[in-house]
């Protein structure tokens, strides 16, 4: 890191030696110098242009529309205060900014051709699984890294891994020396088998040695089932039963059978698309005695049933709430941008997104999407740490590594991108089916 560091500086004092001859020679213009041209690296890809572009692929419609404007207040707010600092490698960053359009439509595709003809190094988003997924293959082709501020699915490591303490699938690519290839998409949620070992240890925490799970069909469901059932082996609970609940399930059937075997405890991590199908499972399991201090709900499936339940149906549940809190004046911020925006969640994710690239491409010495996302981890891991731009380039001034806390909390990445710890908002659900934020909740790799 030293090196790449010491070699920009080297190369930022040549341009402005150069610059200063010219001055001196008045009007005679000397014939340009030769610039030698880097060659790429057949593992990390070309070096860029000189110029970190960011582009983003955010919601702006549906459900979820708030989050996208959020997001891109976000990541101006990271912009400003990044061009503050001096930019990356002395030349200020650039925003492009399209729709990810929704998981049935190709919006996706469209806007990222787009992004790819403006030349983006790096894009923030998209916050579905399911357009991660469609996005990933594009992105690695054309050589763009990918910085996803919520999770992903599946679950990339394995739940025998999992339950053995490993780091989980084996399966990673490499490049041709045979070392780890660098990611080309990350996110910047906690990977989801760290969200299953936080449920089980507040089941445990609550005093149960045994648990049932509900589950749905969908990808990230399954592997959260997978991940939740090895961090139960590993923590020596006793599973009980798994279902599995799609919209046409019968709530009673289902009740049933995790209600057969009398868990301690019962863990929701059903899609949120099923919450209308969710519901009167969770009534037809009071009905058989599991109550609302029984139940753990995923972040997933944590959502508001106020006026949609029987009084008292979730009376002290517990679930998980992704993303980090936002304060007030990180609002205020977000409004320099976007006066009109309405909600914050993803926003602190996003604003670290751009703030990692930035640091990532200093260390690199280029901005190239591959480049950056090869020294993503020595922004994030063994180092000094440090709290904003200006901060951790001081550091870096210093010769010394960094090991940058963000916004969205303490970012440890191993060479793979992934967070190998992460916290959650924990939150309890009231009479009325309410979930209000009582505290938090961590987890981290063994």
């Amino acid at each position: 890191m030293r090196r790449a560091v010491a070699q920009h500086r080297a190369r930022v004092a040549m341009a402005t030696a150069v610059a200063g001859v010219m001055l001196l020679a008045g009007c005679s213009s000397p014939a340009p110098l030769p610039v030698p041209t880097a060659t790429p690296s057949a593992s990390l890809g070309p070096v860029g242009d000189g110029v970190l572009r960011i582009g983003t692929l955010t919601p702006l419609r549906g459900d979820v529309s708030a989050i996208g404007p959020a997001m891109i207040a976000a990541v101006e707010t990271a912009v400003r205060d990044v061009n503050a600092a001096g930019g990356v490698l002395g030349v200020p960053v650039e925003t492009v900014h399209r729709p990810s359009g929704r998981d049935s439509d190709d919006t996706l595709e469209a806007s990222f051709a787009e992004l790819v003809e403006r030349e983006v190094d790096v894009i923030v988003g998209p916050t579905s699984a399911t357009l991660a997924e469609r996005l990933a293959p594009l992105a690695a082709e054309a050589g763009i890294l990918v910085i996803a501020p919520a999770a992903l699915a599946p679950v990339s490591h394995s739940a025998d891994a999992i339950a053995e303490g490993g780091a989980g699938d084996e399966t990673e690519q490499t490049d041709a020396a045979g070392s780890l290839a660098a990611p080309t998409l990350v996110a910047l949620l906690p990977d989801p088998s760290l969200q299953a070992v936080a449920l089980v240890d507040d089941v445990v925490a609550s005093g149960a040695s045994s648990l049932a799970v509900l589950g749905s069909s969908d990808a990230a469901s399954r592997a959260l089932v997978d991940a939740v059932r090895a961090a139960a082996t590993s923590a020596d609970v006793r599973v009980t039963a798994v279902e599995q609940l799609d919209a046409l399930s019968n709530p009673n059937r289902v009740a049933f059978s995790l209600a057969a075997a009398a868990p301690e405890g019962v863990i929701v991590a059903t899609s949120g698309s099923l919450t209308e199908s969710l519901r009167p499972v969770l009534v037809a399991l009071a009905g058989r005695g599991i109550t609302g201090e029984a139940l753990r709900f995923a972040a997933s499936s944590a959502v508001d049933h106020e006026g949609e339940l029987p009084e008292g149906t979730l009376t002290g549940a517990m679930g998980l709430r992704e993303g980090a809190a936002v304060d007030e004046d990180f609002t205020a911020r977000l409004r320099q941008s976007d006066p009109f925006v309405r909600g914050t969640r993803l926003a602190p994710e996003a604003y670290d997104a751009v703030v990692l690239a930035a640091l990532a491409a200093t260390i690199a010495g280029a901005d190239g999407g591959t480049r950056v996302a090869a020294r993503l981890a020595d922004v994030a891991s063994e180092g000094i740490p440090c709290l904003s731009v200006g901060e951790c380039l001081a550091v870096l001034d210093d010769g010394r590594e960094i090991d940058y806390d963000g916004l969205s909390g303490p970012l440890t990445m191993d060479a793979r991108g992934t967070l190998t710890a992460g916290a959650w908002s924990l939150v309890r659900y009231n009479e009325a089916g309410t979930p209000s934020v009582e505290g938090s909740i961590a987890a981290a790799r063994p």
